[in-house]
């Protein structure tokens, strides 16, 4: 498939657009949540905790036989887990968003919206972060590797080679917000949860718009061998994200002992997970075809890496 170009004046059209819908319908993290409301409180034993869905793990005999308060446990732990891996996540684009601004010239549209962006970011982060303090669990996120690898190397992407830098900001944004756009129709037991993930689809809407505005009017215009780097990196870095996404923190499995053969049962050879996760990635996939990335070579890179049939 032949790549298409975005032109400049629809790219920074889109952009002005983004910024004013910011202007327009912003969240603040502590006037938008009601924290003390009886309603919100969290309670670990609580059973609307046990009542995780669209999570794989949920369906095994393994999890079936826990009693109710190490159900609910889990179901919390995994909620709380995935807010603070999703923090940090923020924390990395927030710097790599705030490096591509810093070198942009005078009058670039992109300047208002990234500021709009980070500012929404930190919202996310202080509602994620403000969840795990009041949830009453230990709750690790990224192991400490990942923080050192996402701080030297991600992070200055964005500066260094920018459609790289925004390939993995989908790839880390588009799985979660496909499974809680899922959350979202199948209905969220807690309404504490059901307000926050709401606000975050919201304006995560915007976050992806721009990511993939950008990407088509940038990756056509990029050298052969630059395309070559984002087309192999892109499926790399999108089947690395969607498992972190997807999958329960390495503390979760050793906390509740959750024996590799369930894990297995659950997620890596379980068809309608991988199923799952590649239709979370479909939109990336789309993208990475539209923008010239997924010639037949590549494709079998994708089919390799369990991110589709290659077709």
């Amino acid at each position: 498939m032949a790549a298409t170009i975005e032109t400049d004046t629809a790219f920074d059209a889109l952009v002005r657009r983004l910024s004013r819908q910011s202007v327009e319908r912003h969240f603040d993290a502590f006037a938008d949540v009601d924290w003390d409301a009886e309603a919100l409180q969290i309670d670990p034993g609580g059973a609307r905790w046990a009542a995780v869905t669209l999570d794989p793990l949920t369906d095994t005999g393994w999890y079936r036989r826990q009693p109710p308060e190490i159900q609910a446990r889990i179901g919390l732990h995994r909620i709380a887990t995935a807010m603070r891996t999703g923090w940090e996540f923020e924390n990395v684009l927030q710097r790599g968003l705030l490096a591509y601004a810093f070198w942009l010239p005078n009058h670039r549209p992109e300047f208002r919206y990234l500021h709009h962006e980070v500012a929404e970011e930190s919202h996310h982060t202080m509602m994620f972060q403000e969840f795990v303090d009041r949830c009453g669990l230990p709750v690790d996120g990224l192991p400490a590797r990942m923080k050192v690898t996402a701080e030297l190397l991600v992070a200055p992407f964005a500066r260094i080679f920018p459609p790289l830098f925004f390939m993995f900001v989908l790839g880390g944004e588009d799985p979660i917000d496909y499974v809680q756009r899922q959350r979202l129709r199948a209905g969220i037991a807690h309404p504490l949860v059901e307000r926050i993930v709401r606000i975050h689809v919201t304006e995560e809407a915007r976050h992806l718009s721009f990511a993939r505005h950008y990407l088509k009017r940038r990756v056509p215009q990029l050298s052969r061998f630059r395309r070559a780097e984002l087309a192999v990196g892109a499926p790399l870095i999108l089947a690395a994200m969607a498992q972190m996404m997807l999958r329960p923190s390495r503390q979760i499995v050793a906390d509740y002992a959750i024996p590799a053969s369930v894990l297995d049962l659950a997620y890596t050879y379980n068809p309608e997970h991988r199923a799952a996760t590649v239709e979370s990635l479909q939109k990336v996939r789309r993208l990475c075809e539209e923008v010239g990335l997924l010639t037949p070579a590549y494709r079998r890179l994708w089919r390799v890496l369990g991110l589709g049939s290659g077709t």
